[in-house]
């Protein structure tokens, strides 16, 4: 009988327009949405060889180990097709040097703002909020409307169960919305493939669940809409009621969760932690020239009586041990900034930390934010990633930075100290080690983005999909038992 009843249901909901409707719909916007991800996603890998590669030859044009600067940036990742997430608001790359401090910049919207504005409507958008509409409209009138049009007491007039006759509403409706979104992912998986875009098996794989993660996230709006339908009279109330619902799970209560947390948490602002920043810096860098100052005084007492000739011959015998010496004192300047610097970005990063564990468990209180996460997550998209690659580039930047100043050591004529002295008589004068050699980069590290394993990617995928399963168990058990006491008059 079951069989029997998911046959009627599913066949009525196929021959039903608004089955057309949503086959077309869904068909040509996740095909539109995959090609166009494809093209994004080649122009991204040319536009990171490119970079790369300009960055390369700058490098190579530099004369100084000291003044060496490098960029790191980030690779594109297939994934970012069906999940753009945080890929397109964090900075592309991070300038890598002493100096200053690891920060990504450049981002694909600071570039482009329109697409700040409008951003794409990739796979997760599409499921998110269209998807979970067309379940609002398969299932809104799935038990009342069959009261109202009076087919309800004409089924029962025969020994049917009422748990058979639920489940089997529940299961044609969710049938009916997930042939629809299975057929169009098949053929952009097969764009996928003519198409050669380098996907890895962990890829494969984060796709297989991506799949899985939608189709839980529709069967708890199918199962939704079915309860609201057994809790109602009319299927007008029902839907309206839907409306609003959706409306609250997919807009309202993730900005609700983000907004909560940061009244609850307070972050300190990028401004103000500049602030900081520079006036430590500032501090610093004046106790730095007013010691250099009195360096320079002792000197010129020391030179005070001496003929030109002997001035000369002084200032040539110390000239490399002072160069040294006032290059030694900037690297000590220059390490406190930068202890400093990573001081106050760690405290920044925690408090930001605490804030995003906050505001996202106040949002999975919807489930459009779970899938949302689940798919960030699955497509290595998720807001974590701004921090996984700064943290990456950092490490990378300890050793470009060790490996800089060891050829700095090492090559005297190449070290690209400057030293500036004052003379009564001669006024200011500067006085450099650096040649216009080339520098041997061979040996220089570089910056290589460390691959996710798989269960890197997996574990924060586990809450949120526990969480679909959850919500889809709790709306179809409430359908199930309203069900039961429902009036079939």
């Amino acid at each position: 009988m079951l069989k029997l009843l998911i046959e009627k249901e599913l066949k009525n909901i196929i021959n039903s327009p608004k089955f057309f409707a949503t086959f077309a719909t869904c068909s040509v916007l996740i095909l539109t949405s995959i090609g166009i991800g494809i093209k994004e996603f080649n122009n991204s890998v040319k536009q990171y060889n490119t970079a790369t590669s300009l960055s390369e030859q700058e490098m190579m044009q530099s004369h100084s180990w000291m003044s060496l600067t490098a960029k790191a940036y980030r690779p594109p990742d297939p994934m970012q097709i069906f999940s753009a997430g945080v890929n397109n608001d964090i900075g592309r790359f991070s300038q890598v040097n002493a100096r200053n401090d690891v920060k990504l910049q450049n981002s694909y919207y600071s570039d482009d703002p329109i697409y700040a504005v409008f951003q794409y409507i990739d796979f997760t958008f599409i499921v998110t909020v269209v998807f979970s509409l067309f379940a609002i409209l398969f299932t809104y009138n799935s038990i009342n409307g069959e009261k109202e049009d009076g087919t309800l007491r004409l089924v029962f007039s025969n020994s049917i169960p009422r748990s058979t006759f639920i489940s089997a509403k529940f299961i044609g409706s969710w049938l009916g919305l997930v042939i629809p979104l299975l057929i169009p992912i098949l053929a952009g998986l097969l764009l996928l493939v003519i198409f050669k875009v380098p996907l890895t098996s962990i890829h494969w794989v984060s796709i297989i669940l991506l799949i899985v993660s939608a189709i839980l996230y529709l069967t708890f709006f199918s199962a939704f809409g079915v309860f609201i339908s057994s809790l109602t009279k009319y299927s007008s109330i029902s839907f309206m009621i839907l409306l609003v619902a959706w409306i609250v799970f997919v807009f309202i209560i993730p900005r609700i969760g983000v907004m909560s947390a940061s009244q609850i948490i307070i972050v300190p602002s990028i401004a103000e932690t500049e602030s900081q920043k520079d006036s430590y810096s500032k501090s610093l860098w004046d106790n730095h020239f007013k010691q250099l100052s009195d360096m320079w005084a002792v000197r010129n007492l020391q030179m005070k009586g001496m003929s030109d000739n002997e001035r000369k011959a002084f200032e040539d015998d110390n000239s490399y041990a002072w160069l040294e010496q006032e290059d030694k004192l900037r690297s000590e300047v220059q390490k406190n900034i930068s202890d400093y610097s990573l001081r106050l970005n760690e405290e920044l990063r925690n408090k930001k930390a605490m804030l995003e564990k906050l505001a996202l468990t106040l949002s999975r209180f919807s489930p459009a934010s779970s899938f949302q996460f689940a798919a960030m997550n699955l497509a290595s998209t998720g807001i974590d990633q701004k921090t996984l690659y700064e943290n990456q580039i950092q490490n990378y930047k300890n050793d470009f930075v060790a490996y800089t100043e060891k050829k700095q050591n090492e090559s005297p004529n190449q070290a690209g100290m400057i030293r500036i002295s004052m003379d009564s008589r001669k006024g200011v004068k500067i006085s450099t080690g650096r040649n216009d050699n080339s520098l041997d980069l061979h040996e220089l590290p570089k910056y290589t983005a460390a691959g996710l394993k798989f269960s890197d990617i997996l574990k924060p995928t586990i809450i949120d999909l526990g969480l679909l399963i959850l919500y889809s168990i709790i709306s179809y058990a409430a359908a199930f038992f309203v069900f039961l006491k429902y009036d079939l008059r």
